[in-house]
């Protein structure tokens, strides 16, 4: 190991630093927005019950890595699909490993959800409808609010979780970290060391998304510390 290399290698490597970010939040984003509305579904009707866990058991119970394949390849040799508007998303590679992350998310985030609603004390939820709240506002400013405040810390991993995933869209050709750590391997040989920076660097990209949660998580209960 040497040096020299290493700190070229790293600086390569941070270039790939905004992707891995980008594809990490775009994904968490619309995993949350998805994860909320499967668990109130779940919670709405039989058929939207089992509609959800269908969802979760698929996309839970099968490798992230063949979803992103079925999307990204499977879909394309479908005619109708590749006619159609849907064309214009599927056919890029960034688009389809959004896609994958955010639907496999979505499926582990209800569930992290729907613990977070169960948690909620029904104490609060009677007080609401004692003032007359109807049930929209009633999830709006009770139970939504305390449901993510309970699930916040269980979403931080899976947060971290999406981070480290991003690394299977090396696989759809993406440049993110893990993607130039390969091409550098292919160029130089020296996997050891281009694997020892691509880990740094995701270790620090860990520890700052851990850190932003516990302050999060903080903030939103410094209520309950004592004065």
């Amino acid at each position: 190991m040497t040096l020299g290399f290493m700190g070229d290698a790293f600086a390569q490597l941070l270039g790939g630093v905004p992707l891995t970010l980008e594809l990490t939040f775009l994904s968490v984003g619309i995993g949350v927005v998805l994860a909320v509305l499967l668990a109130l579904l779940r919670g709405s009707s039989r058929p939207g019950a089992w509609f959800v866990q269908g969802y979760v058991f698929i996309f839970r119970g099968s490798p992230l890595l063949m979803q992103i394949f079925l999307i990204y390849y499977g879909l394309g040799q479908f005619a109708a699909i590749r006619h159609s508007f849907a064309w214009v998303v599927l056919r890029e590679p960034f688009d389809c490993a959004v896609i994958a992350l955010a639907l496999n998310t979505a499926a582990y985030g209800s569930e992290i959800v729907r613990g977070g609603l169960r948690a909620v004390p029904p104490g609060a939820v009677e007080a609401g409808r004692v003032a007359g709240m109807s049930r929209v506002l009633l999830y709006r400013r009770i139970i939504l609010p305390l449901a993510l405040r309970q699930a916040l810390p269980a979403y931080g991993n899976e947060i971290v979780v999406m981070l480290k995933s991003t690394a299977l869209a090396s696989v759809l050709t993406l440049m993110e970290v893990t993607g130039i750590a390969y091409r550098l391997i292919s160029e130089t040989y020296r996997a050891l060391e281009v694997f020892l920076c691509a880990g740094a660097i995701y270790l620090v990209l860990t520890f700052a998304i851990t850190t932003a949660v516990q302050m999060l998580e903080r903030r939103l209960r410094r209520h309950m510390r004592p004065a």
